[in-house]
């Protein structure tokens, strides 16, 4: 089962080429962070309130996108809320990053290409290989929000995060975003286990785009 990080990676994956679809680099990181958090909570490793991020069990998962993160939240001297870890994680997120499409392309979903531009500046691409896992996450989410069925509970995540995020913007027409907002905002009402995390998402991003800083506890 993929998790969070590498969905977010394969939901913005360009349908031509394999680049990834520009997003600002705090979202992507939030998205990232959040991800991670939300994956701990489903494993049943860690637990939120409108107080503090706790650890229910601190056994490693085996994975190693998430057991930094619960080793870093284990060995906290004190305890935080989510949006101290969302930041915290979020601010080390390159190499989450790496490691997911290290794993992406390692498991042959993804195909690693350096590309020279203009023989100076070096991209790096990630053309599809197994193309309908990557299809598969991106056509999965159209057809939640563009159709009545009721959603897998890690969709009805994803779609939260991804909404918190701003990625829609990317992914969607104006005229697309439109139709579905109506539809996400449903959708989000029903996630439980994520709730927290994707409000405290959107709680900072508007703040640094309002200009003001987030509090931190």
């Amino acid at each position: 089962m993929l998790r969070f990080a590498e969905e977010v990676l394969l939901l913005l994956l360009r349908d031509e080429g394999g680049s990834l679809v520009s997003v600002p680099d705090r979202s992507l990181r939030y998205a990232l962070a959040g991800g991670v958090l939300m994956d701990l909570a489903l494993e049943n490793r860690i637990d939120t309130d409108l107080e503090n991020l706790v650890v229910l069990d601190d056994t490693p998962t085996g994975d190693e996108l998430l057991d930094p993160t619960l080793a870093e939240i284990t060995a906290a001297h004190q305890q935080h809320d989510t949006r101290f870890w969302l930041e915290h994680v979020a601010d080390r997120c390159d190499g989450l990053r790496a490691a997911a499409l290290a794993r992406l392309t390692d498991t042959g979903i993804l195909e690693e290409r350096d590309d020279h531009v203009l023989w100076v500046f070096r991209s790096r691409r990630y053309p599809e290989l197994r193309g309908e896992v990557r299809r598969e996450v991106k056509l999965r989410l159209m057809e939640v929000l563009f159709s009545d069925e009721i959603p897998d509970p890690r969709d009805v995540m994803l779609i939260g995060l991804a909404d918190a995020c701003e990625i829609f913007n990317q992914l969607l027409s104006n005229w697309e975003l439109e139709q579905v907002t109506p539809r996400i905002r449903q959708v989000r009402q029903l996630d439980l286990i994520g709730r927290e995390t994707i409000g405290v998402i959107d709680d900072v991003r508007q703040a640094i785009a309002g200009g003001s800083t987030p509090h931190m506890h």
